[in-house]
């Protein structure tokens, strides 16, 4: 059964340095194992440390097996609840296609949807019990998505797993902080003999997005 945590980082003192008309949801989908808890943690660091009301949901299914996992991330001036409705997610980031597929629905009108261009085989289809998505990147890229090699951006920096960090550099560009207040963040919260290719892979998830 999946597991709800939720946390409220609260707003940081001294006044809020980005300003938001109404709050944001942003939707992190993925399966196990892929980051996608972290890449939360880094976008609720930088709002918090912009003065911005933060509240993380993160759902775990079953991760270990490589079941979905979501994470929902609500920032803004005061964030009420924790409800992300269909098509109430003003961005969602997918770690992989079919996960993509699957939280196209949360997305709303005029939203941004950023997609690792990666398919992992769910346990019922290894088992036959479903068929994988017909044309999945068609169907994607006609819903407006922007489709990055994520995996492949990682392993060219030389860190295979920072796939994430790759994809909340794409995030970063659709959202109002600082280059700076995100590369502050991974300082912080990745391991420091990693700091350095972290840095490079959120640089070029910007690159890939832009």
């Amino acid at each position: 059964m999946p597991h709800d945590t939720s946390t409220n980082y609260g707003v940081t003192t001294g006044g809020a340095t980005v300003t938001l008309e109404e709050t944001k949801t942003i939707l992190l989908v993925g399966v196990g194992g892929q980051g996608t808890i972290l890449a939360g943690q880094l976008l609720a660091m930088v709002a918090a440390d912009a003065g911005l009301d933060v509240k993380v949901s993160e759902i775990h299914g079953m991760s270990q097996r490589g079941g979905s996992v979501s994470t929902i991330v609500r920032v803004g001036p005061q964030v009420q609840s924790m409800i992300a409705d269909p098509g109430c997610a003003d961005i969602v980031v997918a770690f992989e296609s079919i996960e993509a597929l699957r939280a196209q629905q949360f997305l709303r009108e005029g939203g941004s949807l950023f997609v690792n261009d990666e398919q992992i085989t769910p346990v019922p289809v290894n088992i036959g019990a479903f068929q994988m998505p017909a044309d999945v990147d068609g169907r994607l890229e006609a819903i407006g998505a922007t489709i990055i090699d994520a995996g492949g951006i990682a392993r060219a920096v030389g860190s295979p797993r920072s796939t994430n960090v790759v994809l909340v550099g794409a995030l970063s560009t659709a959202l109002p902080f600082a280059v700076e207040e995100w590369e502050d963040a991974i300082r912080r919260r990745v391991p420091p003999k990693t700091v350095e290719a972290n840095l490079q892979a959120f640089a070029r998830g910007r690159e890939a997005a832009a």
